[in-house]
């Protein structure tokens, strides 16, 4: 279940401590200060520098960006490159945190995890008045492809993770390694690692405004034949280090994750794909909808056959929401698409992505049951994928702008983690 218990206690830092340096990709100053948070409160960061100190939570619905590195955002506020510090949060096994962070980005420091997991262990680890949350699977998860990153994770009483890289580099070459991770194995098999950049990408990393601060002290740098930088801190560093960036990633799924993962060429995008898909199938298998069907049918006028909304999992009032849609034989439009060959129309996918989307602007008005929605248009579409009878749907729709009763979103379809369609949709509200 989501929500498992176990019998350990949720932890936080005893006190405040402080730790100050340069954002790898923006090259801007900034301090991050980790403050005790009570229970359940998880893990999130405050933007200090900003007006109002507006607060990001550390979980998956905030991420906004994962090209080489993982940052999250809520609003206008963004904290940049979060993974190295995430992954040492999750691995000391910290539950409860407020973060500081007096810039757009998490300070590098030296590029390894170690300066985070010092800190944290220094300020002093305690144990509160309830009970861990768990996040035990139900069976396998896999995401990827076979020519991208790939993975798979399987249940474990523990966390373990094996991960695979290939590089087209003497100093690399292909590398693998595996560990159970816990505190005492992070600190001192993951936690040295350090991030690590070819010399050959960085002016076009520079030209896109990325590895601005980074330099021979916060980066293992190689040119076409060997490593530039000090000696390495272990022969398979660099797989070391991935392996603590799939922590991290996976740590925003705001659990204490139990499972046996596999990552072969592991990136950010993907580890976040994974953690999507795990969220998926723990959401199939136990975790309560925010609105059953009968709810949904207060708000959608949608009748059968035309009703293709199930459940409501996540909804964050004007910005988010996530539905689902099982996809049975039952459809009635198998019967002629295609006899033989039952696949689901994409026009028919992109109505449900266009119902669910529609609960999301239909709470931004008041009396709902005398209002319709109204979709002006559909832009950008893409099928990645046939959707058949057997999946699960999980749509995602993102409020990008909503003004005088009209709506642009963007919209996802997921089965098992995997993209099979996408859209920007604009619809308006009217009276009925």
């Amino acid at each position: 279940m989501w929500d498992a218990m176990s019998d350990e206690s949720q932890r936080t830092v005893a006190g405040s401590v402080t730790l100050e340096g340069v954002g790898i990709h923006s090259g801007e100053s900034a301090s991050l200060t980790f403050h005790p948070a009570p229970p359940d409160h998880g893990v999130r960061f405050r933007r200090v520098d900003l007006e109002g100190c507006p607060e990001v939570p550390a979980n998956l619905d905030h991420v906004v960006a994962t090209d080489l590195g993982t940052s999250v955002g809520a609003g206008d506020a963004r904290v940049l490159t979060i993974e190295h510090l995430m992954a040492a949060v999750s691995s000391m096994r910290v539950d409860n945190l407020l973060i500081d962070v007096s810039g757009p980005e998490i300070p590098i420091r030296d590029g390894s995890f170690r300066d985070y997991a010092g800190a944290l262990s220094a300020s002093g680890i305690v144990d509160q008045d309830a009970e861990a949350k768990v996040l035990n699977l139900h069976g396998p998860v896999s995401s990827g492809s076979a020519g991208d990153s790939f993975y798979v994770a399987t249940p474990s009483d523990g966390l373990t993770v094996s991960g695979a890289i290939d590089f087209d580099h003497p100093a690399i070459g292909r590398q693998y390694a595996s560990f159970l991770i816990d505190p005492e194995s992070f600190a001192a098999e993951i936690g040295p690692a350090r991030t690590f950049g070819f010399v050959g990408d960085w002016d076009a990393l520079r030209e896109r405004g990325l590895a601005l601060g980074a330099n021979l002290e916060n980066t293992v740098v190689l040119d076409d034949d060997e490593v530039l930088t000090d000696p390495l801190r272990f022969a398979d560093e660099f797989v070391r280090h991935k392996i603590g960036d799939v922590i991290g990633d996976l740590a925003l799924l705001g659990r204490r994750l139990q499972a046996h993962v596999v990552a072969e060429r592991p990136s950010h995008q993907g580890n976040v794909a994974l953690a999507r898909a795990i969220d998926v199938q723990t959401r199939r298998n136990g975790r309560a909808p925010v609105a059953d069907i009968g709810r949904i049918m207060e708000y959608l006028p949608h009748r059968y056959p035309m009703l293709l909304v199930d459940r409501i999992v996540s909804f964050e009032s004007g910005r988010r929401v996530v539905g689902i849609k099982n996809v049975t034989i039952n459809e009635p439009f198998f019967q002629g698409h295609y006899p033989g060959h039952p696949i689901m129309p994409g026009v028919l996918i992109v109505e449900a992505m266009a119902q669910v989307g529609g609960l999301l602007m239909m709470d931004q008005v008041e009396d709902p049951s005398s209002k319709v929605v109204y979709f002006m248009s559909v832009d950008n579409v893409k099928w990645r994928k046939p959707v058949t009878p057997g999946d699960t749907l999980v749509f995602e729709l993102e409020m990008v702008q909503f003004r005088r009763q009209i709506c642009k979103m963007r919209g996802e379809a997921f089965v098992d983690g995997k993209r099979v369609a996408e859209a920007d949709l604009m619809a308006q509200i009217v009276d009925t």
